[in-house]
């Protein structure tokens, strides 16, 4: 199965909330009424959506070069005719996939200057988003040039810098502040080196690989990226200036509303072990050992190469580890010694990340600027592909800190895969299909062997990923043979994976929602869609309880804080990160320490108590959970 983590860390940060087309989820379109029956066939599944693809007979970066600009707006045009076509032509159920097209439609109107038209594409796209912070934020900048050119003004700087800061003062401000930092961060980073440094080790190798016929989802963000290089660029001075001074002005320490429902167990109290596994990219065990909050397999000697207790894996003495091509490995983290960098130096690297979408002006931070400053074009893939890759390195540890955080009796047993890093993934294939579902099962069968109550999992990947690194390798044949190839690799793994989570139905799986702002069961998300009566899906909010840009929507039944949370780093540093992954293993926590006073809860009972326990809180179009530990609590302790 191709997996990602769900961790938040934006190494390209290309305009988010604040470009031309940024990409939000929107909400249903109004039903129709008895009068307007729709009878066009229905898109119930992002899969059932027909593939176009188009001929580029350029270089990846040279369709950026002005002399190639009308080939550019020819490949435009062919996008442009295929959405209306598929608008017109299909039911599509999902509102984010018709808001993805009308995002595309307005880089394509960009593209072409008409500049009207990209207002009322945006006026569209606003009326359907239902994150209040997305939609005061969305294509600011496209709406500040195109006013601009509409108004032929004399100087365009100057008037989108007073027209951002004048929508921007209009703003609640604590509602947009989150947003504002990211367009902040993203101006202090972003570079015509690093963008088109980014095409060419994403985008060239899949154009070499196919002869230059490729998918609308690879020409899609092709046409999407000259208003980054033609009206975002040359003005980021600008851009950061004005939401600097807004922030300046304007920022304050969110309230925390997460200190006060937590709670913590204190070792002296009348508690039991309880077994918690973090399925991850790995744990540094070094950091739990002290504490004594790791799960100990009494029947393995540890680091003597032996399977001592002969259940398949050899010293798993606080768990087990498969490699990227789910072999048995020994290692619980992945061996820093692989890193094309010093690990230190990589460490200080997503600090500085983190600061600038935070517009925290630190040391790192600025070490950042400086560096991603003098990125040249070839540096770009090594950059990008190293902090990937120490991303995958800490994510495992991170989760397993917020996991076991305030409960002594934890035992985190440590169940470590291996995460792709690169830019291309590999070729997927029917074969590791087959390896990656055994050790799925496996290890699933392990926690039950081995008495694990509750399982967290921050991590997932879609249909649509295998079909896309398929596409990468020029594998599958037409697009159709591809889209069933990838379909026939992908229910290998999900099907092994529904199977061994129901027929484990002691353990309670808790999977986090995602970070890419869409719809989970249209898209075909894997674990986060899936609904069992032993699974929780988490999705993120802030320190205030408010939605985060990022967080996936759909199959939702929970939220918790995922927005700069610290925990821990390989080593024993600390670090706060954002995404959905940190918001998952919270979860963990308090169904660990309830198991802990009440080893008898099942799966059922935990979740009842997590969800009735949480706060409910009115969103503009739909109502959701906050989970709240100490009112969990009440509820167990009143039982």
């Amino acid at each position: 199965m191709s997996l990602t983590k769900f961790g938040s860390l934006a190494l390209v940060a290309v305009m988010i909330g604040i470009s031309a087309c940024s990409q939000e989820s929107t909400p249903p379109e109004a039903p129709a009424t008895a009068k307007e029956v729709d009878n066009r066939p229905v898109i119930a599944k992002k899969d059932d959506l027909p593939r176009h693809t188009y001929r580029v007979s350029l270089k990846a970066v040279e369709l950026f070069e002005p002399q190639n600009r009308q080939v550019l707006l020819d490949l435009a045009a062919q996008v442009r005719a295929d959405i209306e076509s598929d608008l017109e032509t299909y039911n599509i159920t999902d509102d984010q996939t018709v808001r993805d097209f009308y995002a595309v439609l307005g880089s394509v109107a960009m593209l072409e200057q008409r500049w009207q038209d990209y207002l009322d594409i945006l006026d569209q796209r606003r009326a359907l988003e239902t994150k209040e912070a997305n939609r005061l934020t969305m294509g600011l900048l496209g709406e500040a040039i195109a006013y601009a050119n509409i108004q032929d003004v004399p100087d365009v700087n100057a008037f989108v810098g007073d027209f951002l800061a004048r929508r921007i003062a209009d703003m609640p401000y604590q509602v947009v502040q989150d947003n504002l930092e990211s367009m902040k961060g993203s101006s202090e980073i972003l570079s015509e080196a690093l963008v088109l440094g980014s095409i060419e080790s994403g985008v060239q190798p899949i154009l070499d690989a196919n002869n230059g016929e490729v998918s609308y989802d690879v020409v899609s963000g092709l046409v999407g990226t000259p208003f980054t290089l033609d009206y975002f660029i040359p003005i980021t001075g600008i851009v950061n200036d004005v939401l600097s001074t807004i922030i300046a002005a304007n920022r304050v320490e969110k309230q925390d509303i997460w200190e006060a429902r937590k709670i913590a167990l204190d070792g002296s109290a009348e508690a039991d072990p309880v077994t918690i596994a973090v399925w991850d990219s790995g744990v540094d065990t070094n950091i739990f050992s002290m504490p004594s909050q790791l799960w100990r397999n009494e029947g393995e000697i540890a680091d003597n190469g032996i399977d001592d207790d002969k259940n398949g894996f050899v010293d798993d003495v606080h768990g087990i580890a498969w490699s990227l091509h789910s072999e048995k490995e020994t290692e619980l983290l992945f061996p820093a010694g692989e890193f094309p960098r010093e690990e230190m130096e990589l460490q200080l690297l997503v600090k500085g990340i983190t600061d600038l979408q935070s517009a925290v002006d630190s040391a790192e931070a600025s070490a950042v600027r400086q560096e991603m400053s003098q990125l040249s074009q070839d540096e770009v893939k090594e950059f990008i592909e190293s902090l990937s890759m120490y991303s995958n390195y800490l994510h495992g540890t991170h989760v397993a800190g917020i996991a076991a955080e305030d409960n002594p009796f934890a035992r985190v047993l440590v169940a470590r895969m291996t995460f792709g890093h690169t830019i291309i993934p590999e070729l997927p294939t029917i074969e590791q299909a087959h390896a990656d579902a055994a050790a799925l099962t496996e290890s699933i069968n392990y926690f039950k062997t081995n008495g694990v109550r509750a399982v967290n999992m921050s991590w997932g990947g879609s249909l649509r990923s295998i079909e896309n690194a398929l596409e990468a390798h020029n594998a599958g044949g037409t697009p159709e043979e591809r889209r069933a190839l990838a379909r026939g690799i992908y229910d290998i793994g999900d099907s092994a994976f529904r199977k061994a989570i129901e027929e484990a139905p002691e353990i309670l799986f808790i999977t986090s929602a995602g970070n890419s702002d869409n719809d989970v069961t249209f898209d075909e998300f894997y674990p986060s869609s899936y609904d069992y009566p032993n699974i929780l899906s988490v999705g993120a909010v802030d320190s205030e309880g408010n939605e985060t840009s990022f967080t996936s929507l759909g199959k939702v039944e929970v939220y918790a804080n995922g927005f700069e949370v610290d925990s821990y780093v390989p080593g024993g540093n600390r670090l706060k990160l954002s995404g959905t992954s940190m918001a998952s293993p919270q979860v963990l926590n308090l169904a660990g320490k309830l198991l802990a006073l009440n080893p008898k809860l099942a799966p059922g009972d935990l979740r009842r108590l997590i969800l009735e326990g949480a706060d409910t809180k009115q969103l503009e179009s739909r109502e959701i959970r906050l989970m709240n530990p100490k009112r969990s609590l009440e509820l167990l302790e009143g039982a």
